[in-house]
C-alpha cells in the first residue's frame, strides 16, 4: 500500500445520496438518525413482481425532476445517477453555481450490477414481439449498455475526463473508490466524482427472486444513488472545502464460496488495518453491507474474527433503506460522511467500510474523518 504525500493525500470533500429517505443528502442524513425505515406495500397493479414491499425514492419522476427535454427515453437507472450528480454539483442548492473545481476534465467512476436489467429485458423483448426484428424504438438502445448512466450523466454535466463503469454487484462502490484512487495516482484525473446507482424495477425483482437462497428471500429491495467527491487536500483547499474524510487505503479478495468468504474477508481487513498502521481497538466506526443470507453470517464472522470484543460504532444503512445491491457500499461511505458531518464520529476518527458480493468479491475501505 503507497501512502501518498499529506498535499496530494485524496480526500473525500463533497457527498450526496438519493435514497428512499429522499431526494437530498439532508433526507439521507436526517432519516439515519431518525432510525426510521422505508419499506412500502407495492401497489399490485403498478408492480408486478414476486415481493409486497420495496424501499423505492419518494416521488423519483425523472421528467418532473430533471425536465422533458433529453428524457423521454431515459431509464430509472440513468435518471437516479444523473439527479444524484446534479445534486452534488450543485452543492445541493436550488440554483446554486456549480461546486468550484469541478470543471470538463473532471472524472467519473460510477458503480452497477448490469447497468438496467429492466431496459436490457424490454428492449430484446421488443426486438422479438414487434412486427419484425428492426422494429424498436432506436432512442432506447443505448439504455441496454451497461455504462449509459456514467455516459449520459457525463453529458448532462459537462464532465469530459475519464469515465467508467464497474460492474462489481454489492462491492460495486468499493470498486469505483480504488479505481478513482488510481486515476489520481496515475495523473489522469486530480478530481473524480465516484459512487453507484442501483434502481428497482420488475426485471431486477424477479431476477433477485429466482437468485436468492432460501435464507436471504425476507430481504428487502432498495433503490437509489451515492457520489462524492474525490481530490487531493490541495484541490480540496484550494476551493474553500476543508475535506470530510482521507481515504486512507482499500483492498480486496476472492471467495470461491460464502464458506471461504469469512477468511478472505478478514484477511483484507488486517492486510487495511495493517498497511494504515491502525490497530482493531482504534476504529471507531463500522459500516458493513449488511448483506443477506450466507453472505452476511461471513462478514460478521469475519468482523468479529479481527475485531475481537472491540464494538466500534456500528453504522446500519440497509437497515433504513434495504438491499440496495450494487449501490450499497457507495450508501456505506455516505453514512460514514453523514455522520461525520453531524459529529457523532470524533475528527480524526478511522472507519471501516466492507461488503462481500455473491459472486465472490470482499472488500474494505478505511476512511479517517476530518
Amino acid at each position: 500500500m503507497v501512502n501518498a504525500p499529506a498535499a496530494v493525500r485524496p480526500v473525500i470533500s463533497a457527498w450526496t445520496a438519493v435514497s428512499p429517505l429522499g431526494l437530498r443528502a439532508a433526507d439521507f442524513s436526517g432519516g439515519l438518525r431518525s432510525g426510521r425505515g422505508t419499506g412500502k406495500p407495492l401497489d399490485p397493479e403498478e408492480w408486478s413482481v414476486p415481493f409486497r414491499t420495496a424501499c423505492l425514492v419518494p416521488d423519483f419522476h425523472i421528467r418532473e425532476i430533471l425536465g422533458r427535454k433529453n428524457t423521454r427515453s431515459m431509464d430509472r437507472v440513468t435518471g437516479l445517477a444523473v439527479t444524484a450528480i446534479r445534486q452534488l454539483l450543485s452543492s445541493e442548492r436550488e440554483g446554486a453555481e456549480r461546486l468550484p473545481g469541478v470543471g470538463e476534465h473532471t472524472g467519473l467512476a460510477l458503480g452497477t450490477s448490469t447497468g438496467s436489467a429492466q431496459s436490457i429485458m424490454d428492449f430484446t423483448r421488443d426486438s422479438l414481439v414487434s412486427a419484425k426484428p428492426f422494429f424498436v424504438d432506436p432512442a432506447r438502445f443505448p439504455n441496454t449498455v451497461m455504462n449509459c448512466a456514467a455516459g449520459q450523466s457525463a453529458i448532462w454535466h459537462g464532465l469530459k475526463g475519464p469515465n467508467a463503469t464497474l460492474a462489481g454487484g454489492r462491492a460495486a462502490g468499493l470498486l469505483t473508490l480504488r479505481y478513482a484512487l488510481r486515476l489520481q495516482r496515475a495523473g489522469r484525473a486530480r478530481t473524480v466524482l465516484c459512487g453507484a446507482v442501483e434502481e428497482f424495477t420488475s426485471a431486477r425483482a424477479w431476477l433477485e427472486w429466482h437468485t436468492r437462497a432460501d435464507d436471504d428471500a425476507s430481504a428487502v429491495l432498495g433503490e437509489g444513488a451515492a457520489v462524492w467527491l474525490l481530490e487531493t487536500a490541495d484541490e480540496a483547499r484550494e476551493h474553500g472545502r476543508g475535506g470530510l474524510a482521507d481515504v486512507e487505503g482499500v483492498e480486496f479478495g476472492f471467495a470461491a464460496n460464502p464458506a471461504a468468504a469469512r477468511t478472505a474477508l478478514a484477511d483484507a481487513v488486517k492486510r487495511l488495518l495493517d498497511g494504515t498502521g491502525i490497530a482493531p481497538g482504534e476504529v471507531a466506526a463500522l459500516a458493513d453491507s449488511q448483506a443477506p443470507g450466507a453472505e452476511g453470517e461471513a462478514e460478521r464472522a469475519a468482523l468479529a474474527d479481527v475485531l475481537g470484543d472491540h464494538q466500534p460504532l456500528r453504522v446500519a444503512t440497509a437497515d433504513a433503506i434495504g438491499d440496495t445491491c450494487a449501490a450499497s457500499a457507495a450508501f456505506q461511505i455516505a453514512a460514514v460522511l453523514a455522520l461525520a458531518e453531524r459529529g457523532e464520529i470524533a475528527p480524526g476518527s478511522p472507519a471501516l467500510i466492507t461488503t462481500v458480493d455473491r459472486d465472490g468479491v470482499v472488500g474494505a475501505a478505511l476512511l479517517r474523518t476530518r
